[in-house]
């Protein structure tokens, strides 16, 4: 396939020539973290800090930095990057009861309450999501394991099925619900993706079960964790922890979906003679190479190498050049697409761009 011209929308006067450092990611992922658990305990500036890191920083720095254009080295080893993740997992257990607990304590006013929280439902939903997500594809099952406890910690437990067994194998193809075909607005395909996802996704665990049944049911473990969650916001804030709790889950979900939905958006897998689609490609992920949010998402936005390579960990992701990019950061993209008019209208160019490509290629 030849590589996709480039397109000025994405270009900029400089590049980073080097990949992204083990540090920078743990730098720009534990960073709020420490700013929302001092300003739970203080309040104050250090709420409206962690705010501005997670909302406006990366959209700043976005636009100042070059973008990260290298590859690490193939073959490269990376012994740090399952400890961070970690960190991170441990983190994500920790920071919902320390956010309920100062939510529903006497000590922080009202604005800092709702700083506090919806600063921790963004770091829920944009690094929660991404550590969990790496966890769930590494080959020891003690991670796998901690991935899947992350997911249900958020009450989305489900999505460690369905992103494995259904996501990867039928992605940019109608069978996937975490596929959003050209001109689907957002919320409309919001319920198909989460309710979808948890048919699928069981359905998938249901065929495997079959042929080898053993131990208990992964959908009952998702259960089983969510239930532990939610008795957990109930001892610490009673009706008004567990009113919390919820709104904590529904926030990271809905960043999660918005993530599978920005970065599949319109790309479709053409369907062969025999009837099968073609095989998954770089062409059927948007990719961003902004510096900051690819340290702060652990690369999740270098996708498409991703679906190529599952258990390639995240500080070794490649750009490949015929890979489509969306012009925008991706936490940009996500808060665009949630305007479903201007998605689209934004969209259209970009997309009519990479068919006409394709089909000269």
């Amino acid at each position: 396939m030849t590589p996709a011209p480039p397109d000025a929308s994405f270009q900029r006067v400089m590049s980073v020539r080097a990949p992204i450092p083990p540090a920078a990611f743990a730098a720009a992922t534990l960073a709020p973290l420490a700013l929302l658990a001092v300003g739970a305990a203080a309040g104050g500036h250090w709420l409206w800090l962690a705010l501005a890191y997670l909302w406006l920083l990366s959209l700043t720095l976005d636009q100042i930095l070059p973008l990260v254009e290298s590859d690490a080295p193939e073959g490269a080893e990376f012994p740090a990057a399952d400890a961070l993740l970690l960190a991170l997992a441990l983190a994500t257990l920790a920071l919902p009861p320390l956010a309920i607990a100062a939510a529903t304590g006497s000590s922080l006013s009202l604005p800092e309450k709702a700083a506090l929280l919806f600063s921790t439902g963004l770091w829920l939903g944009q690094i929660t999501h991404p550590a969990a997500h790496e966890l769930i594809h590494r080959g020891d099952r003690r991670l796998v394991r901690l991935g899947i406890a992350c997911y249900a910690w958020l009450l989305i437990g489900h999505h460690a099925s369905s992103h494995r067994l259904v996501h990867h194998p039928h992605v940019a193809t109608p069978r996937d619900p975490a596929s959003a075909p050209r001109g689907r607005g957002f919320w409309r395909y919001l319920p198909r993706a989460s309710l979808g996802g948890f048919i699928e996704g069981l359905r998938a665990e249901n065929a495997l079960r079959q042929r080898n049944a053993r131990g208990l049911h992964p959908y009952a473990r998702y259960a089983l964790i969510s239930a532990a969650a939610l008795a957990t916001a109930a001892l610490i804030g009673g009706l008004s922890g567990l009113g919390l709790w919820l709104l904590l889950a529904a926030h990271a979900q809905i960043q999660i979906h918005l993530s599978d939905y920005v970065q599949h958006y319109g790309l479709t897998r053409a369907i062969g003679p025999d009837g099968k689609p073609e095989p998954v490609s770089a062409r059927h992920s948007w990719n961003t190479a902004h510096w900051f949010t690819s340290a702060l998402l652990l690369n999740a936005p270098r996708h498409s190498d991703h679906h190529s390579h599952p258990a390639r960990p995240y500080p070794a992701l490649r750009l490949p050049d015929d890979a489509p990019r969306l012009p925008w950061p991706l936490p940009l993209a996500a808060t665009i697409a949630l305007i479903p008019p201007l998605w689209r209208r934004l969209m259209k160019p970009h997309l009519a761009r990479l068919s006409a490509h394709h089909t000269q290629a």
